[in-house]
């Protein structure tokens, strides 16, 4: 026989497993073994009893019937009436019962103990076979080991014991706030406007509240740290491999109705032949040898066995209710769907995901075992958790002295920090005072803390593909002080509410693409209630101007839109934007200058780079744009300038660079108060005398044409500081370039110059790394000359 205690763990690879066995898969494993106890007893009374059967002969012998028969005949006498007959060796007894016990036993009585250990083992099989096949035993075996590393992780404990509560202020603040926000839900549908619910309020207090109270906050070691990162990605991954099918549901599923099944079968034949059993067997036809025919029998564990029969029907019976109450559980709850609201509510957790399929199943099976496991391994899908761990982490590897090494003095000449790809802002962030501009860029779940107050300088912030959260403290800070605000999204609703709330914000850029028009308006109208915003940067995929752009004509002065290539069919409403002094329109695919801009009689600087502008004949109507000082028509498709740019009599800067221009008009040298001008990477081959006109020019680049030689006029503009000429056809440099004593910048490389005219030691400004061309050719120069340009400070 099979020993009792390899029977109770048959199939069962480790008695971690038993986590994932609900009580009635218990309560069946202990029938089971009930069972096998009746099996076994039953077994060794059968082993163990010697005379299974007791017979003695019935009636006459065959030869004294033929004697008597005529006696027999007379009297009809019954096969009782004359008496058991004793006269046998005892050996002749052996053989009958033997013979009869296999014969005329019936089978079920005789095999009884063996078909209750056969139906026992398979029982016990079909229980365990979803532990041992191979499709499920991987996914159920790395379940149970990662179950048990986030349980004994020291995370678990203390991310649950840090249970956070309402703080009043906070709730105050929160809901006072989303009234003042009025969010639209048709950009944000489904989404929760309270930026500081019970997870936010938790993500501040330890992504950026632990800066609240530092004292009160345990920072795990590093060994620890690295292995919670580590389950969290276990974890990540887990979910992501069991949440595509379902075939523990499955296999769990046809087990328990093939155990159902079983059970009922059995329990149907059993009960048809426990009846059949008894206790006085007549066998008939028996061996010759003894000279009778017909044997009384008495089969001695009959009553033993009936009562072991019994107890083993009372057992499937029960067996049977737990496998239908199994399938009962299976198919009338949702077990491919689980959810952690009752968890987000306890913890304070509010992002932790509803799970599906063979994932979600299993965690219904541990909560049978203990519902709380499930809730400390929610600790691991919720993101705040992990973002609470990072931010502890990065606490500890962020020291000051290295976050200064990252301060840098952008082109703006402001001191900047940019975080890329953090978990959270470091504490020690807050610490550095001289922090002008902050750039957060891919940073997920960020929490800004109140501590930011610190940071009196800094009046400009970037979120790039950010989720930020914001403390009442620090809301508060932001919207006194914050000035420029760049906010680039994926999709609308990536837009941080609170910043509808920055009533200080003069300078604002949006950056993402929006799938139609609606959505651009209706994600641009929150910003009309802000009343200083006087620049406005879109760069997104619009096809007309936003009605909520238009909503900001009273303070709008300037608008930039790039558009990605995307064409702007309608700018009429355009005009009604009277207070512009700066309008941009890169990359719109424009064919011709809008006629609506001309009634923008404030603007100032007009930007069209890169459309497809192949002709200007709309300036026609520029006398309107009076004050247009800065008119820039750069990387398009102009052949030629037309001759009404002579009517913008205060432009100081134009651009045509990257065009397909071949001449340059005289109207172009009647802007007399042309500081800047640009027309490289075109096709200008000569350059007219008429520019001596341009008294004022400082900044001529010319570079990449096809120009031979420059005209003496050129060296009549004697403001000029920047000439660039490189990449044209040039063989000669004139002497009078000596003229231009306030040239800071001259480019000749790439042309076909065999030497410099001595003159050029006349431009006292002129560096040696500000003279840009060839060594070889720069060598031709005078020694005195060339050392003079070399030591000039």
């Amino acid at each position: 026989m099979i020993p009792v205690t390899e029977l109770s763990h048959f199939g069962e690879q480790d008695p971690a497993f038993k986590i994932l066995k609900p009580w009635w898969d218990v309560f069946a494993e202990y029938l089971t073994l009930l069972m096998v106890l009746v099996s076994m007893f039953g077994g060794a009374l059968q082993v163990k009893t010697k005379e299974r059967v007791i017979c003695l002969p019935e009636g006459l012998s065959i030869q004294e019937r033929q004697w008597n028969n005529s006696i027999l005949e007379g009297l009809k006498l019954n096969v009782f009436a004359s008496g058991f007959q004793t006269g046998l060796d005892v050996q002749q007894y052996y053989l009958i019962n033997q013979w009869c016990y296999d014969n005329a036993v019936i089978w079920f009585s005789k095999y009884f103990p063996y078909l209750v250990l056969l139906h026992s083992l398979i029982f016990l099989i079909s229980s365990n076979f979803w532990f041992k096949f191979p499709g499920t035993s991987s996914k159920i075996e790395h379940f149970i080991t990662v179950l048990g590393k986030c349980l004994d992780s020291p995370w678990t404990t203390k991310a649950l014991s840090e249970t956070v509560y309402e703080d009043p202020l906070k709730v105050d603040f929160s809901e006072s706030l989303s009234q003042e926000i009025a969010f639209s839900n048709d950009v944000h549908k489904g989404d929760k406007v309270s930026l500081l619910s019970k997870s936010s309020s938790e993500v501040l207090k330890s992504a950026g509240g632990i800066m609240v109270d530092n004292s009160s906050m345990k920072i795990l070691d590093k060994k620890e740290g690295e292995q919670a990162k580590s389950l969290f990605e276990k974890v990540k991954k887990f979910r992501l491999h069991t949440e595509e099918g379902d075939i523990l549901y499955t296999m769990y599923l046809n087990q328990t109705i093939v155990r159902t099944v079983q059970s009922v079968v059995i329990l149907v034949y059993i009960s048809i032949f426990i009846p059949q059993m008894r206790n006085n067997i007549h066998c008939v036809d028996a061996l010759h040898i003894t000279g009778f025919t017909d044997f009384f029998c008495i089969h001695g564990l009959w009553r033993m066995f009936q009562m072991l029969s019994l107890l083993y029907i009372t057992a499937i019976v029960l067996y049977s209710c737990t496998c239908l109450y199994t399938l009962h559980w299976i198919l009338y709850y949702k077990l491919k769907e689980y959810s952690f609201e009752n968890v987000r509510v306890e913890t304070g957790m509010d992002d932790i995901p509803d799970v599906r399929n063979d994932f979600a199943f299993l965690l219904h099976l541990i909560d049978q075992y203990d519902k709380l496991y499930a809730r400390k391994f929610a600790v691991f899908l919720s993101d705040v958790s992990e973002n609470k761990l990072l931010q502890l982490n990065l606490n500890h590897e962020w020291t000051q002295e290295r976050l200064k090494q990252r301060l840098i003095t952008n082109m703006e000449n402001k001191v900047e920090m940019h975080l890329f790809m953090m978990p959270g802002i470091p504490i020690q962030v807050y610490d550095l005072t001289e922090i002008e501009v902050l750039k957060l860029e891919l940073i997920k779940g960020v929490a800004i803390s109140a501590a930011i107050s610190n940071l009196k300088m800094m009046k400009e912030m970037w979120l790039y593909n950010c989720s930020v959260k914001v403390e009442r403290q620090a809301l508060l800070f932001l919207k006194e002080n914050l000035i420029t605000l760049r906010v680039r999204f994926g999709i609308s609703d990536e837009i941080p509410p609170w910043i509808f709330t920055l009533k200080n914000l003069h300078e604002l850029y949006i950056e993402g693409q929006l799938q139609t028009d609606s959505k651009i308006s209706t994600a641009l109208q929150m910003f009309c209630e802000l009343p200083k915003i006087d620049t406005l940067h879109l760069k997104t995929n619009i096809t007309k101007l936003p009605n909520a752009i238009l909503d900001m004509a009273n303070h709008l002065l300037c608008l930039v839109i790039h558009n990605e290539g995307v064409k702007i069919t309608s700018l009429t409403n355009i005009k009604k934007l009277f207070g512009l002094t700066l309008l941009r329109l890169l990359h719109c695919n424009l064919e011709r200058i809008p006629s609506a801009i001309f009634s923008l009689t404030n603007l100032q600087e007009l930007d069209l780079k890169d459309n497809n502008l192949s002709s200007t004949e709309e300036l026609a109507s520029c006398q309107n744009l009076r004050k247009l000082i800065c008119l820039r028509l750069w990387h398009n498709n102009i052949t030629s300038i037309p001759v009404h740019i002579a009517k913008i009599p205060k432009l100081e800067m134009l651009y045509l660079n990257k065009n397909k221009i071949e001449f340059l008009p005289p109207s172009l040298f009647k802007l007399t108060k042309l500081l800047f001008l640009d027309v490289s990477h075109n096709h200008i081959s000569k350059i007219p005398p008429d520019i001596d006109q341009l008294v004022e020019l400082q900044h001529f680049a010319i570079e990449c044409n096809k120009v031979t030689e420059l005209p003496e006029n050129l060296f009549s503009c004697t403001k000029l500081r920047v000439l660039n000429i490189s990449h044209n056809n040039l063989t000669f440099l004139s002497p009078y370039i000596g003229r231009l004593r306030q040239l800071q910048l001259l480019d000749l490389k790439a042309n076909k110059l065999d030497k410099l005219p001595i003159e050029l030691g006349q431009c006292a400004c002129l560096r040696r790394n500000q003279l840009c061309v060839e060594d070889d050719i720069f060598k031709t120069l005078p020694l005195e000359v060339r050392e003079q340009i070399e030591n000039m400070s």
